[in-house]
């Protein structure tokens, strides 16, 4: 919605495509920092109220997310490129595979080959940090 509503900012500068991911990348973000200083919130009351076993949950949830959500990015970072293209696409901004190959204007064949290789590489990677960390 964002880039829709800013479509009369867009200048031509540079591709339409690589603006229109520059907003989603801060609008992300921006998503994140506003989880973090949610989260931060939730710990503190956690820790003002040391014996609710309500907060205590949702503290450790809260924590356990949080590492959870910081492995998959770092994990998407050390993937390729194209293979962080396709990712994003279809889980992140939840883009169906047609969607994907107008996005990306690769075909259908590539976007289906890539996502399944991107992932096969994203789990590989998640499964290493998981025996790195435990």
């Amino acid at each position: 919605m964002k880039g829709y509503h800013k479509l009369s900012r867009y200048r031509g500068e540079s591709s339409f495509r690589s603006w229109l991911l520059a907003i989603v990348a801060n609008e992300t973000r921006n998503l994140h920092r506003s989880r973090d200083r949610r989260h931060g919130l939730v710990l503190r009351a956690a820790t003002a109220n040391p014996q609710s076993e309500v907060a205590e949950d949702a503290a450790v949830g809260t924590v356990l997310a949080g590492e959870r959500r910081a492995a998959l990015v770092r994990a998407l970072r050390m993937l390729p490129v194209k293979d962080r293209e396709v990712i994003v696409c279809r889980y992140f901004l939840d883009l169906n595979e047609d969607e994907t190959v107008t996005m990306l204007g690769w075909p259908r064949g590539t976007v289906k080959s890539r996502t399944s290789r991107a992932l096969a590489k994203l789990r590989g990677l998640l499964a290493v940090e998981e025996v790195a960390r435990g």
